[in-house]
């Protein structure tokens, strides 16, 4: 059904998708354009900043462009999107650099064009919807997509130890400081009495935990843009590709915190402990930063320290408060995004053209290069914030607001600014010369390959438009003041960005500012000598280190006293805390008993007598197979209350999963002991279990009528009763699900599909390797060698060739008399799989009836498929009368049959569900409609007559595939791994039965 919208339509929602939807398609559409793949992905981020810059004049006229998608409006969670001054530049820094670093990536990249150009498009999409999100919530889902995207680009694809340690760190670093600003946020939220951004900041709240939530969002914004000491994950990040570097670590995502602090200050600048924490942790950033980054020889390494620099200072003027400082921080954070990216890119040509970027080995190459050397030397002197280019506007408006800050107190800030400026010019010669000067210690120039023109000319325009932006400071100053002027002007006229001031004090400091650094770096031995000498700042690297080996032991030590390795144990601690914590308040709100109705149906009484007497029966089994089949049959009685009560639907689908959950487990006790308790053991803590499973009885049974009594509304039905016919159907339960809720049901596939990969990677392991004793497990944390490990994959392999070994040899020769006893050489040969089980465990009588029925049974899952919007059924209880007939295929002929059922792989099945259902609920937008709206469509079919339905049919044929393909994973995660036959293809399997599974496809 239609969500309410905002007056501006979907637009945003629209470009987010739009990139999501472009990073998917990408890997597959690679495989066909290869290297032009990037000209491709440039094409959201491209369509993206024509639309920000379209809506640019309205906007910096102060008509700020809003859309809302109403959620959960009940909850108030909404998807709320804002373009004021301040996003708007930000969703040109994101899309511009974006377009430039895919374009630079056609040239970097030799192979993997299809996993890294979706990726940082992807990444695209997630900012776009963080810079532009008007709930607080909102954002927070968009900054934690930001970290898993940049884990998923540093850590790359089995690109080696060094790039998952970064990439690790970089994921556990941001990701607390992520969960630290949610709890700020929330209370946030609360304190204001509302979620959405834009009308927190118009009424700030006061006093109260104010101040807390502030301090605590602060630090998720300092642990995003890598202030100290939470900063050593950016330099450990340079391990990752140039194009990553420039776009993630140098443009973008280490702007989100600055962004935060921006978005925030307006309202939250003059609480008590907003200003002195952003001028203390920015300003130390900006001095230590610069400092550290005159020690580096690796050039990326020296641009990540100068980038905590910069970042440091912009979060130290976004956070002033005062009109002058915001300016000059809008004009330095578009500056930094223009000339850091193009240096990194320079960097990326230099590292593949020389194959190196250590200044110690770099010699001459300005001489061989002198393009390069070219752009380098603009985009630097934007760093040194030297005229005529768009740094230099920046540095002259911070010094500016420190010169004559109205809120006083800002002498040791001036001094501050001022001496990372000068040690910012000093590291920036230094890496300058490091990279294209003549080294007289050299023993000749350092051999470069001449790059290609594409190659160089991304970061050529970035620099280019540093130099543009200065040249035209108007238009940069618009931007900034049209975000700044929420600030009042302290007196006289407001401070606007230009070239010429005149002679003022600004203008002297930064001319002396230059001329120090430039003489620093001009005494570079004799300051080489002093900091060699000088005491080294904590290493936070080491200190992350040690945090983790710490957090370890502690992990080991807490597990080792709360981990009994008793499964009994652990549930008995489990549930008899959910029975006591809650128990009080359902004790006051049990309603009277003669207010409780016994039955409604004298035939729910043998069926209520059933499943008591099997839930009583299972406590005295012993065998674990017959546990099951008992425990299956309450779930079965429960489906007979379901129908019963008038749920039809209810009870098709808890019978039908019930019938699963039996198969699947069924599989899974092949490879336990068939009994609970062996023999003899004793059989302590028994009425223990029995107590507390009565209680959790008597809770459930508790809570069932206090839940039935509570309602005081007769609650949405009758709204999805009285609106059913706008869907086509006549189903109600259907439609809840895939046209009244189908958001929440998209969000249930998704975790049916994420859970289903999660408990496959837990229960397979390898055919033939025996658990891992107890005593050689390793540490916590422990890692273990690459030789060790190594030996062991070996040893794996050898076993498994001997194991394969044997059963060849084991096979009797051609002539040899069969008998029913021998498994190797059945005579039923003409049947799929015929040699991957004894001939005891075979029927053919079963083997062929299931074949004969299997037709009738995939259809009767597509009629209950496509009748569900008007009888009982759905895709998703056609995918699981489907998974049925498959499983049945698999008892009776083995994987080798179950390929040539579906010769597909799960996997691909899987995927390819959810990417229906996602694709046919983000299909609207294209039409200007809001995602998931349905339409009804009527054909005139001959012989058929007039056939009526609706679009989400498609929705719920993607949730049939999917749960096709997971019932396939759950049976290849039970020790049937699917294998590719002559019959069809499936998962890849390890070893032993996989591969009879082959040969019997073969045969």
């Amino acid at each position: 059904m239609a969500f309410p919208v905002g007056e501006d339509g979907k637009r945003v929602l629209s470009l987010v998708v739009l990139h999501l939807v472009g990073a998917a398609l990408l890997p597959v559409a690679a495989r066909r354009l290869g290297r032009a793949v990037w000209a491709v992905a440039a094409l959201p981020p491209l369509v993206t900043l024509g639309w920000a810059l379209a809506r640019a004049g309205a906007v910096l006229d102060g008509r700020a462009v809003t859309e809302s998608v109403a959620w959960a409006p009940a909850l108030g969670l909404e998807l709320a999107f804002r373009l004021d001054a301040l996003s708007l530049l930000l969703t040109c820094v994101v899309a511009g650099i974006g377009v430039a670093v895919l374009a630079y990536g056609a040239w970097y990249y030799r192979a993997g064009h299809g996993r890294e150009s979706g990726l940082l498009v992807a990444f695209a999409g997630v900012m776009l919807g963080l810079v532009l999100a008007d709930h607080l919530f909102l954002l927070y889902v968009f900054w934690e997509l930001t970290t898993v995207a940049s884990f998923l680009l540093i850590a790359g694809r089995r690109e080696g130890r060094v790039r998952r340690r970064a990439a690790e760190q970089a994921l556990l670093t941001t990701v607390l400081g992520g969960l630290v600003m949610l709890l700020g946020l929330v209370m946030l939220g609360q304190a204001g009495g509302t979620y959405r951004i834009s009308q927190l900041l118009a009424d700030p709240p006061r006093g109260g935990l104010v101040p807390v939530a502030l301090v605590l969002v602060l630090f998720g914004a300092f642990t995003k843009s890598a202030q100290f000491p939470l900063h050593a994950w950016l330099p450990a990040a340079m391990a990752a590709p140039t194009p990553v570097s420039a776009y993630l670590h140098a443009a973008t995502m280490v702007k989100a915190g600055v962004y935060l602090v921006a978005r925030l200050a307006p309202g939250f600048a003059e609480v008590a402990p907003w200003r002195p924490l952003v001028l203390v942790v920015g300003l130390y950033a900006l001095v230590v930063g610069a400092w550290q980054a005159l020690r580096e020889s690796d050039l990326k390494r020296l641009l990540a320290y100068g980038t905590i620099s910069e970042l440091g200072l912009m979060i130290a003027l976004l956070g002033t408060g005062t009109r002058t400082a915001a300016l000059a921080g809008v004009l330095l954070l578009l500056a930094h995004a223009l000339f850091k990216a193009s240096l990194f890119m320079v960097v990326g040509v230099l590292d593949h053209q020389a194959g190196t970027r250590d200044v110690r080995e770099l010699s001459g190459v300005g001489a061989a290069l002198p393009v390069l050397c070219g752009v380098a030397v603009l985009a630097a002197a934007s760093m040194a914030k030297l005229p005529p280019l768009l740094g230099f506007l920046a540095q002259d408006g911070a010094l500016e607001a420190y010169l004559h800050s109205p809120v006083g107190g800002h002498f040791w800030a001036l001094a501050a600014v001022f001496g990372g400026s000068v040690l910012t010019v000093t590291y920036t010669a230094r890496a300058v010369w490091g990279a294209f000067a003549r080294k007289p210690d050299a023993a000749g120039p350092t051999p470069v390959q001449r790059p290609a023109a594409g190659f160089v000319a991304p970061g050529a325009v970035l620099a280019v438009l540093g130099l543009a932006a200065g040249v035209a400071y108007g238009v940069p100053d618009a931007v900034g003041a049209a975000y700044a002027e929420v600030y009042p002007v302290a007196s006289g006229k407001p401070y606007h960005a230009a070239l010429w001031h005149g002679w003022t004090l600004a203008l002297g400091l930064a001319a002396l500012i230059v001329v120090l650094g430039l003489a620093l770096h001009a005494a570079r031995g004799t300051l080489t000598r002093v900091l060699g000498r000088l005491p080294r700042l904590p290493d936070a690297e080491e200190g992350y280190r040690r945090t983790l080996i710490a957090l370890y032991t502690s992990a080991v030590a807490v597990t080792r006293g709360t981990q009994a390795g008793s499964l009994p144990l652990y549930l008995t601690v489990t549930l008899t805390t959910v029975v006591l914590l809650p128990t009080a308040g359902l004790l006051a709100a049990l309603p009277p008993l003669d207010a409780v109705r016994a039955w409604w149906t004298p035939m729910e009484v043998p069926l209520a007598v059933a499943v008591l007497t099997a839930a009583l029966a299972v406590t005295f089994l012993r065998h674990r197979l017959t546990a099951v089949l008992v425990t299956g049959a309450v779930g079965y009685g429960v489906a007979g209350l379901f129908a019963l009560q008038g749920a039809p639907d209810l009870a098709l689908t808890q019978f039908l999963v019930e019938s699963l959950t039996l198969v699947v487990v069924v599989l899974v006790l092949r490879r336990m002991p068939p009994r609970f308790t062996p023999a003899g053991q004793a059989r302590t803590g028994r009425w223990v279990r029995v107590s507390v499973a009565v209680a959790v009885g008597v809770f459930v049974a508790g809570f069932a009528l206090v839940a039935t009594q509570a309602r005081q509304t007769s609650g949405p039905s009758t709204g999805y009763l009285r609106r059913v016919a706008e869907t086509g159907g006549e189903n109600v339960v259907n439609a809840i699900l895939v046209d009244f809720r189908a958001l929440d049901t998209l969000g249930e596939i998704s975790v049916l599909l994420v859970t289903a990969i999660g408990v496959g990677s837990l229960v397979r392991f390898w055919p033939g390797e025996e658990e891992p004793a107890a005593s050689s497990t390793p540490a916590a944390g422990a890692e273990r060698p690459p030789r060790e490990r190594g030996t062991r994959e070996r040893g794996t392999r050898e076993r498994g060739t001997r194991e394969r070994g044997t059963r060849q040899r084991a096979r009797p020769a051609r002539g040899t008399p069969q008998t029913a006893a021998r498994w190797d050489e059945p005579r039923e040969r003409w049947l799929p799989g015929a040699g991957q089980r004894p001939g005891a465990e075979r029927s053919v009588l079963l083997e062929v009836v299931t074949r004969l029925l299997f037709p009738s049974i995939v259809v009767l899952s597509l009629f209950l498929l496509f009748s569900g919007h008007y009888r009982p059924g759905g895709g998703f209880a056609g995918g699981l009368v489907a998974g049925q007939a498959l499983i049945l295929r698999y008892l009776v002929g083995g994987t080798a049959d179950l390929g040539l059922a579906v010769p597909l792989a799960p996997g691909h099945l899987a995927g390819g569900g959810l990417a229906l259902a996602g694709t046919s609920a983000a299909l609207p937008l294209a039409f200007g409609a809001p995602p998931l709206t349905s339409a009804l469509w009527e054909w005139h079919v001959p012989l058929l007559g007039t056939v009526k339905g609706s679009t989400s049919l498609f929705f719920d044929i993607g949730i049939y595939v999917l749960v096709v393909g997971v019932i396939l994973k759950l049976l290849a995660a039970t020790g049937t791994p699917l294998r590719a036959s002559s019959g069809g293809a499936g998962e890849t399997g390890e070893a032993g039965e996989a591969g009879e599974a082959g040969e019997g496809g073969t045969r």
